[in-house]
Order: C-alpha cells, then sequence, then structure tokens
C-alpha cells in the first residue's frame, strides 16, 4: 500500500494529523523554518539581482536528514506548513532540500484542523506558490539590507548591541511622535454648564449647554461661565423639541488578526505576543481527553471577516436551539472585509460551535480558556440580532440658549446578550469591557412647549487633554490604519521594540526610552524615508503585488536598494558619534574641571567625564519622574563578619550595578565571591534546585541554579519570590530600564510587569 509524507512545521500540528489520517500517512514536523540567510553576515549579493545566499540554520541538520530518509520511503510528499507567505517559504525550502528524492510534492493549505478539512485540502493540494515565496523572500530580504546595514551605523555612533528595522524603527518612530505631541501640548481652558430640570412628571434629569445665539457653545472661561449661569437661573425653561427614535447596534463582525490582539489586550491584558502563542496552540490542537488532539479554531493569522456557508449554518441552528429564535436574524449576516484583505483565510472562528467554552474549560489552561472563549463569544454573537435601544433626546429654550438632554433604554439586548466589543475610550482603563447593557440616564417624559423648573445650574471647568499614549491594543491600531507591516507582524514587531529597550510600558502604555527618543533622532535625521509612515505602508502594498503576481520582487529591491545606498553612504559620514560625545548633563566631574555625559554601555546608561579618556571617571544614575538625572553615590564594603575560603580574608557585601553581593575584601588579588541565596525554586522541571546570586568572569552579576551543571538555568535578573499575578508563575524578575526598576513575570508570552515600588 502507498504511504504519503505530509509535513508540517509544528509538532502540536503533526499530533493532530496523525489522530485524523491514520497509519497510511506518515507525520513529520520542521520545527519551522529549517534555512535562512546567514546571521555572521549580510548573506544577499546585491549586485546579482539581490540573489540570497541560504544556509541551513542552525540545530537543524538532524531534522533535514531525517526528512530525507522519511521522503526516501514515501510515494509522495504533501507540504503543510501554516497557509500563509512564512508557511510557503517554509514549504519551498523543504521542496528544495528534498529534491534529491525524486518525488512529487504537493502543497496542502490547513485553514483549520478538522477530519473534514483536512481530507479536503490533501484531495485539493496544489503546487507551491512561488509569488507568495517570493513576497516573503523580498521582505526578507528588505529586512536583511536595512538591519544590516543601519545597526552596525548605530553600533558605531551609539553603542554596540542596537539594532535598526525597516518596521520596527517606524514603530518607535510613531510612540516616540506621540511622546512629542503630549511634551508639546498646551491645555486650553473651556467650561461645561449642566442644568438640573423637573417636569410635570419624574425623574429629575440633567441638561447642558448645547447652543448659544443658534451656534455652538464655546465657553472659554470662569467669567462667561458665571455669566451664563446667572441668566439660566432667572431665565424660564421650556420645552422646545422632543426627538424619540429607536436605534439599533449591531454586532462586531468575527474577529481578524488585528482585532484579537486589540480585544485580547483591553479585556484580558495580554500581550499581542502571548496572544498569537495561545491562538497558535487552539490552532494546532488541544488535547480533549478521549478524543484525542483537536484543532479549536481556524488559522489566525487573517484580515478577511469571511465565514463559508457551512459554518454559518451550524452556528445559526446553534443559536435557535441554545439562545433561542429571537437572537436569530432571518438572514445570515454578512460583513465587508477593509480594502487591504486578500481574503485568504476565513475570519478567526470555533472549528466546531458546539465546543462551548464550558466543554473545553476542564482541558485548557487559564490563558487558553480565556482566550477561547473570546473567540467563541465574539463568533456567536456577530450572527445574532442587533440591540434595539429607544433613545431620546430633549431641547430646552432657556433665554439665548439651547439645552439639550440625551437619554436611552435599552430594549432588546440582542447580541449582547453574549458578548460586548470593548475600546478604549469606553473601557474604565483597566481593560474591562463597557457594560452597554445598562440603560443610560433615564429621561422623564415630557411634551413639547412643556415649562421645566431649574433646580440647580453647575458650571465647571475643564482643559482639553493631549493624545493619549499608544497602549498594545492602539499600537496595533495604528499599525494597521497607517499600513505599517501585517497583522501577522505585529507581535514580533511589538515584542522587538520592548527587548532593544527603545520604548517601555508606563501603566500598560508605551513611552520611549532616551535611548528610543535619541536612536530615533538619529535615524529620521539620516534614514527620513525608511522612517516615513507612508514610505513603509507603499513597501507593504508593493509586497502584496508581488504576492499577486503583478510586481517583479527583484524590480522592487532595485527600487529600494539604489536611494538607499546612497543615504546610508551619506549617514556614515555625517551622522554624530553620540558614543564619543555623549549627551551633556550639566553635572560636574568630581575628579576634574570636566561635566558629565550620558553614554550607553553594554549595561545600559552611565554618567562618564567629558574629558575621557584623560578623566575615566563614571558613575551610575536614575531619574526621578520629571527625567531630571541623580547620580548614585558608590557605597563603602560592609564587612559582613565572614571569612573568605580562599585567603582568609573578610568577606564584605558590595553594592553593584546588579545589587549587593558578597565579595572578598581582598579583591582584586583575590576574587572570590560566594553565592547569595535569593529564596526562589528553580523553574526548570524535574529540578529540585534554588537560583543563588553569582559573578560572571567579566565581574557582572546574574543568577543560576545551584545545581550546575546538571541545570544550566540563568538569568541577569534578580528572581523576587513574588507570584505572577497575571499567569501564577512561581516568582518575578526585577529588571532595572532606563525608565527605573520593574518586576516582570518570568514568561515574556505573559507580558505582565508592574514598577517597583
Amino acid at each position: 500500500m502507498s504511504k504519503s509524507l505530509i509535513i508540517v512545521e509544528s509538532p502540536a500540528k503533526a499530533r493532530t494529523l496523525k489522530k485524523y489520517l491514520g497509519k497510511d500517512y506518515d507525520v513529520r514536523a520542521s520545527v519551522g523554518h529549517i534555512r535562512d540567510l546567514p546571521v555572521s553576515k549580510l548573506g544577499v549579493d546585491v549586485k546579482k539581482k539581490f540573489s540570497p545566499q541560504y544556509v541551513t540554520i542552525k540545530g537543524k541538520s538532524k531534522i533535514i536528514t531525517d526528512l530525507k530518509k522519511a521522503a526516501a520511503k514515501a510515494d509522495e510528499i504533501y507540504l503543510a506548513p501554516d497557509p500563509d507567505r512564512e508557511g510557503e517559504a517554509i514549504a519551498w525550502h523543504i521542496a528544495h532540500v528534498l529534491k534529491s528524492a525524486d518525488k512529487p510534492i504537493h502543497r496542502a493549505l490547513f485553514h483549520e484542523l478538522t477530519q473534514k478539512a483536512i481530507r479536503s485540502a490533501i484531495d485539493n493540494a496544489t503546487s507551491i506558490d512561488q509569488n507568495k515565496f517570493q513576497a516573503q523572500q523580498a521582505r526578507r530580504i528588505l529586512d536583511r539590507l536595512v538591519g544590516y546595514q543601519i545597526s552596525p551605523l548605530l553600533w558605531e555612533k551609539v553603542r554596540r548591541g542596537l539594532s535598526a528595522g525597516r518596521v520596527q524603527s517606524v514603530a518607535v518612530r510613531m510612540i516616540c511622535d506621540r511622546e512629542s505631541a503630549i511634551d508639546s501640548f498646551t491645555p486650553v481652558e473651556y467650561w461645561t454648564i449642566s442644568v438640573k430640570l423637573e417636569g410635570k412628571n419624574p425623574p429629575v434629569f440633567i441638561a447642558k449647554l448645547d447652543k448659544i445665539s443658534g451656534r455652538k457653545a464655546k465657553v472659554d472661561n470662569g467669567e462667561q461661565a458665571a455669566a451664563i449661569v446667572s441668566t439660566l437661573k432667572k431665565a424660564e425653561h421650556t420645552v422646545s423639541a422632543v426627538d424619540k427614535k429607536e436605534r439599533k447596534r449591531h454586532a462586531s463582525p468575527p474577529f481578524i488578526t488585528s482585532t484579537l490582539q486589540q480585544d485580547a489586550n483591553r479585556k484580558l491584558r495580554f500581550p499581542a505576543k502571548r496572544t498569537m502563542g495561545l491562538a497558535q496552540k487552539l490552532y494546532e490542537g488541544i488535547e480533549l481527553g478521549d478524543k484525542g488532539p483537536v484543532g479549536l479554531i481556524t488559522y489566525m493569522r487573517t484580515d478577511s471577516t469571511r465565514i463559508n456557508n457551512e459554518a454559518l449554518t451550524e452556528v445559526r441552528e446553534f443559536i435557535k436551539k441554545d439562545y433561542g429564535p429571537d437572537l436569530l436574524p432571518p438572514k445570515p449576516v454578512f460583513y465587508k472585509s477593509s480594502k487591504a484583505s486578500q481574503d485568504a483565510h476565513e475570519a478567526i472562528r470555533p472549528t466546531d460551535v458546539t465546543l462551548t467554552p464550558e466543554k473545553v474549560a476542564p482541558y485548557l489552561d487559564k490563558g487558553l480558556l480565556n482566550l477561547y472563549t473570546l473567540i467563541w463569544k465574539r463568533f456567536v454573537a456577530s450572527q445574532m440580532c442587533p440591540a434595539i435601544y429607544d433613545q431620546t433626546t430633549i431641547s430646552i429654550k432657556a433665554d439665548k440658549y439651547l439645552l439639550k438632554a440625551q437619554g436611552a433604554i435599552l430594549r432588546f439586548k440582542g447580541f449582547m446578550a453574549l458578548y460586548v466589543e470593548s475600546s478604549e475610550e469606553n473601557g474604565d482603563g483597566n481593560g474591562k469591557a463597557e457594560d452597554t447593557g445598562k440603560d443610560s440616564a433615564i429621561i422623564a417624559d415630557v411634551a413639547t412647549g412643556e415649562t421645566v423648573k431649574a433646580l440647580n445650574v453647575d458650571s465647571k471647568q475643564n482643559f482639553t487633554k493631549p493624545p493619549p499614549r499608544y497602549t498594545e491594543a492602539t499600537l496595533v491600531k495604528a499599525l494597521e490604519e497607517n499600513g505599517v507591516g501585517r497583522p501577522s507582524t505585529y507581535a514580533a514587531i511589538i515584542s522587538t521594540i520592548q527587548d532593544k529597550e527603545y520604548v517601555m510600558q508606563q501603566q500598560r502604555k508605551f513611552a520611549p526610552t532616551d535611548l528610543g527618543k535619541l536612536v530615533n533622532e538619529l535615524l529620521v535625521a539620516h534614514f527620513p524615508d525608511i522612517l516615513d509612515i507612508e514610505f513603509t505602508a507603499s513597501m507593504e502594498e508593493n509586497l502584496d503585488k508581488v504576492e499577486e503576481g503583478s510586481s517583479n520582487w527583484v524590480n522592487l529591491l532595485q527600487a529600494f536598494y539604489d536611494p538607499f545606498e546612497k543615504t546610508l553612504s551619506a549617514a556614515k559620514q555625517e551622522m554624530k558619534s553620540v558614543k564619543k560625545q555623549g549627551i551633556p548633563t550639566g553635572i560636574p566631574c568630581k575628579l576634574c574641571d570636566g561635566s558629565l555625559v550620558i553614554k550607553w554601555g553594554k549595561t545600559g546608561e552611565f554618567l562618564a567625564c567629558e574629558n575621557y579618556p584623560t578623566c575615566k571617571y563614571t558613575q551610575n544614575f536614575k531619574k526621578d519622574e520629571n527625567g531630571t538625572i541623580i547620580p548614585i553615590e558608590k557605597e563603602e564594603p560592609v564587612d559582613s563578619g565572614e571569612k573568605c575560603e580562599k585567603c582568609g580574608k573578610p568577606m564584605v557585601y558590595k553594592q553593584g550595578r546588579f545589587g549587593r553581593f558578597l565579595a572578598c575584601s581582598g579583591y582584586p588579588e583575590c576574587k572570590h565571591i560566594r553565592a547569595q541565596t535569593t529564596g526562589v525554586l528553580c523553574p526548570e522541571e524535574n529540578c529540585t534546585g534554588e537560583l543563588v546570586q553569582k559573578v560572571s568572569k567579566k565581574g557582572k552579576v546574574f543568577f543560576s541554579c545551584n545545581m550546575f551543571p546538571k541545570c544550566k538555568f540563568a538569568t541577569w535578573d534578580r528572581p523576587v519570590p513574588q507570584k505572577c499575578p497575571s499567569c501564577d508563575k512561581p516568582f518575578l524578575l526585577e529588571k532595572t530600564t532606563k525608565k527605573g526598576t520593574l518586576l516582570q513575570c518570568i514568561d515574556k508570552e505573559c507580558g505582565y510587569s508592574e514598577p517597583l515600588a
């Protein structure tokens, strides 16, 4: 009997496929990409039509060998990595290394991992989409050309270890531009006037000043407000109009990648990276007891709100049976995708709507269950009837002033019985959804021409507010609206700009660090096109054209590289060297008549004398909430009362950049450091060790398991014996950044952080 080889990119996905396909199929995993551009060099020959020099990724040689052996035994091969550009590239590279097997190679696209969808994908397998692969290859080369040629320039001018990215740098610019707008914002005073009114019928209601002499009310100061209040107290208030309308609120469409990231951030406080990691697991398959691994959601990288007819029929039957016919609209609800949507995949939805969150709860951890619940509810709600309100607007005439009062009564909850989308504007600032299921202000039953009594007139001083800092949700929204990157890349972008310490989160909002501001300033000055939002968006559109087959990838790269090469050459000559000069602070040096400047080293910012190398004075510093530099005075070693095991001299406590540590007082003749316990157990599975403080050969403090070399767990950040309130991990990490010290979860996918009190 013939046997087929199916290659996916994930072991979890492989397990799910094996369940459905049986013994006639050999299912293997490539574990992601197997080949890529080299790490140690550019790897692109710009003089030979940007020819990429692909190499085997470190650690993937054995996987390639195993795949070749499996291919030799198979009659045909199905390549089934994820159905997107990255998946197409993985498939292309696998096909390249399996050429020698000389077997028929097909491309299978699994949009959901159910038995029917899997069989259909195999039966309808095609060949590798060269256009899609070339679009991925063009993006990869573009990013390499920018990153590998601008980054070394930053190493030379600022400090080593920095990086620039074609898309990440634009995201940093957006955050820096928003911060500049906040800093330059001048509040403008304005006043609001409200009147408490009583008619013939209860209840008492509030009306607000809307117009003055037929024009939109504009009250600039307290004197104007006082004059209006005085007039309104004396004036007769007459109802001039009562407008009653029925309003409908329709459900939001099912999730696409960007809206899933936004709502998961607002409602669940999940970073985009964690959202996508959890969604990947739900897509690839979850063990549901006797059922084995089941793919619970459709593919999670999509920009289309389309739902197939079979899924629509199933969800409508489910709504009718479980929620009643009153919540089922006469016809299925269809949603328009954005103009930029490629419509290659369906919206994100449950693969089986009858697998309710309650049914799968015993098999999912908290994070997976919360995300699945969000996806399930959003999808089901999207096919429910709209909510219906009775909205009333009352206009009241008083002298030359027009007041307005509004109220609404929810008559029919519709989809809101199940799900309501949250937003930054209507949320409470803590990521919780707006509770629009409640009635807004109840309006009294009044009639046109009726005189109502003014019980009280109030004025309130207000000031316009600056634009808010970006949260993860609003940054994702802004990236999408501006065409910067693609939804599948947002999580990586947001993660990278934080890892590089260009931005940090304060109360869940992004602020640029001093390093981020500096790098952004240099890049905007010398690479204006690369940092231009419209230019970056147009490049995304050009990549889409390559995928569509209407544009040539080499021509795209050539059109980009010719002006970029000239700009790069000029920047190498003209960009100022912050590494040599530093940023002036005005703080006098303690050893000479020079002043201290801010410089960046491998471990971050520090103060150094401007007269270096003549004067080598350095000092650490911190900043207060206003950004004022506060030098940190060096502490004298404190005797511990213990002796050094190596030389017998006293052991002393010293204060280093990374905290207090125990060292021999005979340093530098004796460099003995004693490990200090942290009170935190090693997080590695099956390890009984404890994390202790150590010092590297270069004198840098780190923390590792005391079972070394049996256990090799280590971290540069101090472990704190305090549970993560978000994901219940057993300890947090104390991380020092440019803006202060934070407590962060050890699990980067969790993303929890808080300022250290």
